[in-house]
C-alpha cells in the first residue's frame, strides 16, 4: 500500500465510522445489562432523541395506556412501548406495528390475567397482514419462524422486552415458566399473501386487502409437519388433525390451533376445490379422540376447580361435556371449526407446514384478537 493509498483509506474510514468509541458503546450495553433491561442479548443504546423519533410515528399520546396487568398494578404506556421498541433494535417506522400488536394483545383474554407468568411458558406471537409487510420488509416467504429479518426479529422482541421491563416478567422472578420456549425471545411473522390461493387472514375480520392489520396470539409451541407423501387433501388434512389432537397439547377440555400452510400445501387444497372453511370443518369433524386414549394418559375428565384435564379417579374430577353426550366415548378436542385459524406462510419450496399451539382464543365468541395499524396522518 502506498502512502497515498493509506491516506485515502484513512479518509474513507473516518467518513464511514461513527465518532464513537466502541468501548463506550460496550460500557452502555453492560450498564443496560446490569440494570436488567435486556432479554439476555445486548440491547440498542437509547436516548430521548431516539424515543422522540418513535413517538412521532404514532397518533397516540405518549401517556396513553396500551395494556395493563391489574394484579401486578403495572401499565404499559405508549412511551414505555416506544422505549422498549428502541431497546429491541426497531427502526422508528416499525413502531406503529408494535402499537397495533399491543392493542391486539389487550383484547386477548389471558394476558391481562397473567398468562405470561404461567408455568406453561407461553409467548406472544405477532402476525402482520397488509402492504406494511413489504414496506417494512417483514418476512413472510421462508424461514419465517427463524432468524434473518430485522423487522420480524425486533418487532417481536419489542413485545418481550416490555414484558420484562414494564411488567417485571423475568425468569426466576414473576415469569414462572417451567421450561419456556425460544419464542419468548421474539415471534413476529407475516402472511405470504402473494402466494396464497385464498384471501388473507385479516379479510376474514372485515378488512380490505390493502389495510394493515396485526393479529395477536398467545402460543406454546410450533410443530412442523413434513408432508410430501401425498396429493390427497384428505390425507394432508388428517396429518394436520392428528398433530392438533395429540394428547400432550390437550391441557383443557378443548384446544386451539393456528395452521400455517406452506404455499404448496395451500394450493393442494385449493386445487382440489377446498376453501379455508372446508379445511376448518374437516379438521373439526376429525379432531376427536377415543376416550380410551385419554384414559391411557390420565386425561379423561375435567378438574372441577381449574377446568384442566385430569384422570377420572382424581378427587376433583368431573365429567367433560362429551361424557354427557350421545357418544361419550368419542371426545372432540375442538370447540368449533373457528378454533382453527388458517394462514399461508413460508417458502414455496417444500411440503412443510406448521401447527402453532395457541392459548386464549375465544373461538365461539371472538375467533381472533386484532388491530389495524394507525399512522400519523
Amino acid at each position: 500500500m502506498t502512502i497515498t493509498d493509506a491516506k485515502i483509506r484513512k479518509e474513507e474510514t473516518e467518513q464511514t465510522l461513527p465518532e464513537v468509541d466502541a468501548l463506550d458503546i460496550r460500557r452502555i450495553l453492560e450498564y443496560y445489562e446490569a440494570q436488567g433491561w435486556s432479554d439476555g442479548l445486548p440491547v440498542a443504546p437509547t436516548t430521548e432523541s431516539v424515543i422522540r423519533e418513535f413517538l412521532a410515528t404514532t397518533p397516540k399520546a405518549p401517556e396513553e395506556v396500551l395494556f395493563e396487568i391489574p394484579h401486578l398494578n403495572r401499565r404499559l404506556t405508549v412511551r414505555l412501548a416506544a422505549i422498549n421498541a428502541a431497546l429491541a433494535g426497531c427502526r422508528p417506522e416499525y413502531f406503529p406495528v408494535v402499537v397495533a400488536a399491543w392493542e391486539a394483545i389487550a383484547q386477548e383474554p389471558h394476558p391481562r390475567n397473567g398468562i405470561w407468568q404461567s408455568t406453561t411458558g407461553s409467548a406472544p406471537l405477532t402476525l402482520v397482514n397488509g402492504p406494511v409487510r413489504e414496506r417494512l420488509d417483514i418476512n413472510s416467504r421462508g424461514n419465517i419462524f427463524g432468524s434473518g429479518h430485522r423487522a420480524n426479529a425486533t418487532i417481536g422482541r419489542a413485545i418481550r422486552l416490555a414484558l420484562i421491563n414494564v411488567f417485571a416478567l423475568r425468569p426466576h422472578g414473576l415469569d414462572q415458566a417451567t421450561q419456556g420456549t425460544p419464542a419468548k425471545y421474539t415471534m413476529c411473522i407475516a402472511e405470504n399473501e402473494e402466494e396464497s390461493p385464498w384471501d388473507p387472514l385479516h379479510t376474514e375480520y372485515g378488512f380490505e386487502r390493502d389495510q394493515d392489520v396485526v393479529t395477536a396470539f398467545v402460543i406454546r409451541s410450533v410443530i412442523h409437519i413434513e408432508a410430501r407423501q401425498t396429493k390427497s387433501p384428505e390425507h394432508l388434512a388428517l396429518d394436520f388433525t392428528n398433530t392438533i389432537k395429540r394428547t400432550g397439547s390437550l391441557i383443557h377440555e378443548y384446544t386451539n390451533a393456528l395452521l400455517v400452510l406452506s404455499p404448496e400445501h395451500a394450493r393442494l387444497f385449493a386445487d382440489a376445490g377446498w376453501s379455508k372453511e372446508d379445511l376448518r370443518r374437516f379438521i373439526f369433524k376429525h379432531a376427536v379422540l377415543p376416550r380410551s386414549v385419554l384414559n391411557e394418559v390420565g386425561k379423561d375428565a375435567i378438574s372441577h376447580h381449574t377446568q384442566w384435564r385430569l384422570a377420572s379417579d382424581h378427587p376433583d374430577a368431573v365429567g367433560d361435556i362429551a361424557s354427557e353426550s350421545g357418544t361419550p366415548d368419542q371426545v372432540p378436542v375442538l370447540a368449533a371449526p373457528s378454533s382453527v385459524q388458517i394462514m399461508v406462510g413460508g417458502a414455496n419450496n417444500a411440503g412443510v407446514s406448521a401447527i402453532v399451539e395457541i392459548l386464549g382464543l375465544r373461538s365461539q365468541i371472538h375467533s381472533s384478537s386484532y388491530s389495524p395499524v394507525h399512522y400519523v396522518s
